[in-house]
């Protein structure tokens, strides 16, 4: 074979699944095929690379955490590994409505990439081997194996994509280029023309990291100390609350300044960014400081978080400050700001390309539409951060044993999770850059918050089969708690007795000329459920996730039956199933740039054709016409 060093050979160990990467989203496709029951074998370029973090310290963060929380109620791996291994963590957004907070953890990077790596060599039907996949092998369209450098041959039945950054990656500061993965680790040079001779779609993008910071030369009296969380939230919830309250570190907070952005603005030339070297396309919603520059001149200063990389180390992450400028401008750009004046530089900063997918090659079960039993997942598919990749990996992961098990696909659509808006987005929707969850891209958000994460989605993982009998009985229990509570307190009813008007007053919430009930005094913005346990001299003793429940459930209740009907509408269209052989130029009411899209894209429904950019209201009504006629 013209990739292989060596002469080709078959490997006589037979699997079911080749998963193609190590990173967040291999993680969770390999456990997950293999838990149900599939003999799987991982294939990355080094077995030290297994959950790798090459750029930010954490897991979670705004929409992230709640992508986290739903992997965990579908089975996944990842919210229980960083209850294990965070230094620090926040709910963030507190001082807003539960549908935007979000958790976010400081990881101790070695100690979460060990601890996966970890699960993994102990999962049963998980093979791990330290190899660079070039081929992808196929026979009429569908798929028969994956060839290695060594000339190996893997025969399995399906395949699922997850290689990251990896793919013909190079990195770059200043004039610097070198041919390299993430982390000075080998690229993966040969696997993207395997995929383009398959009539695969390929396309260039950028990422970026910050340079990593001796704590020694860091002078933190002069940054803002940024504390965790008094009482931490997991982000398991199989976690107990009691086993993650532990000493936190602190992260720091610092701003760049005029003479930084001089600094910048004097050396654009010598940018890659900016000279035309790098040529993928880089994340909008996480730029590197010379875009900030350039984009936001009228801000005379930007955000810079100190963070801790470890427990056993010193390297100190410099958060929003990501670039590929020169290695002596790194210098001088993070000298000028107060705390770093005589910061030493471990690692350079530099910006990463990569050859990644048009993700609208994939069905919303993540399986290219062009290969049978091929899967993508993670940053391969055009994503960018670990939670959006490690969800991903979950769901290709669990598509791919469904289809070997002879079953219909997982699809988690936009009214059930974040994780449905993310794929939706994804393959729906045409992207020029690295795409990164955020709350407002989700419609229903307050219905997909966070906080109720186990009771949209538990039962789901428990019909594909990676929730345990134990954990659907406890969430069964914990509905039908929360259910009778919100029932008992609808139908307390409170008088203008001394007790609740002085309750009322400490509150400083209006006095009650009338009886009212429980519910309704819990409505108001300035009284919650705990509150007015002093008047509730009956209230059954409850959990703390229960509490929060029947709290917001009561609170909100006129906006959450809002978004349900709204859900209502949303289902209707998403039911409107399109047949597989529909020929799109034969309804002659549609306009021509609707066919086009339409004859591309092959949406499954109604509903995902109406979010095609290019498809608009007048051709669905049009479509829908057609349909009905047929």
């Amino acid at each position: 074979m013209k990739y292989s060093a060596n002469s080709v050979w078959e490997n006589k160990d037979y699997y079911d699944v080749a998963v193609v990467g190590a990173g967040h989203a291999g993680c969770e496709a390999a456990l997950a095929t293999a838990r149900l029951g599939f003999k799987t074998v991982m294939f990355t370029v080094s077995v030290d690379s297994i959950a790798m973090m090459p750029c930010n310290p954490n897991i979670g963060g705004s929409s992230k955490g709640h992508l986290v929380r739903e992997l965990d109620a579908l089975g996944g791996e990842m919210g229980k590994v960083i209850d294990k291994t965070f230094i620090q963590s926040k709910m963030l957004n507190q001082s807003k409505g539960p549908a935007v907070h979000s958790l976010r953890a400081q990881a101790d990077k070695a100690n979460y990439s060990r601890t996966m790596r970890m699960v993994l060599q102990n999962q049963e039907n998980l093979d791990i081997r330290q190899m660079e996949v070039t081929d992808i092998l196929t026979e009429d369209g569908k798929i028969t194996g994956v060839q290695t450098y060594s000339g190996a041959i893997y025969r399995c039945r399906a395949v699922v994509l997850c290689t990251g950054t990896y793919l013909k990656a190079r990195c770059i500061y200043g004039e610097v280029s070198t041919q390299t993965g993430p982390n000075g680790l080998q690229p993966a040079n040969y696997l993207t023309d395997s995929l383009k001779s398959l009539g695969i779609k390929m396309y260039r993008f950028k990422t970026g990291t910050p340079a990593r910071i001796d704590k020694r030369t860091i002078d933190f009296s002069k940054m803002e100390e940024q504390k965790g969380d008094e009482r931490v939230v997991p982000f398991s919830f199989t976690t107990n609350p009691e086993d993650v309250q532990i000493d936190q570190v602190s992260c720091w907070l610092t701003y760049t300044n005029e003479k930084t952005h001089e600094i910048i603005r004097n050396n654009l030339s010598r940018s890659p960014l900016y000279s035309g070297m790098i040529e993928g396309t880089g994340p909008r919603y996480c730029p590197s400081i010379e875009d900030k520059v350039v984009k936001f001149a009228d801000k005379n200063r930007h955000q810079v978080f100190i963070e801790p990389e470890g427990l056993e180390t010193n390297e100190m992450y410099v958060g929003g400050m990501s670039s590929s400028l020169p290695e002596d401008v790194q210098y001088a750009m993070y000298r000028s700001v107060p705390g770093l004046e005589n910061a030493k530089i471990v690692r350079n900063a530099y910006a990463i390309e990569y050859d990644c997918i048009d993700a609208r090659q994939l069905k919303n079960t993540l399986e290219f539409k062009a290969v049978e039993g091929l899967f993508s997942g993670g940053q391969f598919n055009g994503s960018s951060g670990y939670e959006e990749a490690a969800a991903q990996g979950l769901i290709a992961g669990i598509n791919a044993a469904r289809k070997l098990q002879g079953k219909e696909g997982i699809v988690i659509d936009r009214s059930e999770g974040y994780i449905g808006v993310l794929i939706d987005d994804l393959v729906t929707k045409e992207s020029h850059e690295p795409y990164r969850m955020m709350t407002s891209r989700a419609e229903y958000r307050l219905l997909l918050r966070q906080d109720n994460a186990d009771l949209r989605l538990t039962k789901k993982g428990y019909e594909i089969g990676l929730i345990s009998e134990e954990r659907y009985q406890k969430l069964l229990r914990k509905e039908e708690l929360i259910q009778k509570e919100i029932e008992r307190v609808e139908h307390i009813n409170l008088g203008t007795s001394e007790a609740v008007q002085n309750l009322l007053k400490q509150h400083e919430s209006t006095p009650l000329t009338s009886g009212t009930t429980m519910a309704e005094l819990i409505r108001r913005p300035e009284l919650n459920y705990e509150a007015l346990a002093p008047v509730d001299p009956n209230r059954p003793e409850l959990d703390y996730d229960v509490v929060e429940q029947v709290n917001i459930n009561i609170k909100y209740d006129g906006y959450i039956k809002r978004q349900q009907r709204q859900v209502e509408q949303f289902k209707k269209l998403e039911s409107k199933l399109i047949p597989e052989d529909i020929n799109y130029d034969e309804i002659q009411s549609l306009r021509i740039e609707a066919k086009q899209k339409l004859n591309e894209m092959r949406p499954s429904s109604i509903g995902q054709a109406s979010r095609i950019s290019g498809v608009s209201p007048a051709d669905v009504s049009v479509l829908l016409v057609y349909l009905e006629r047929k």
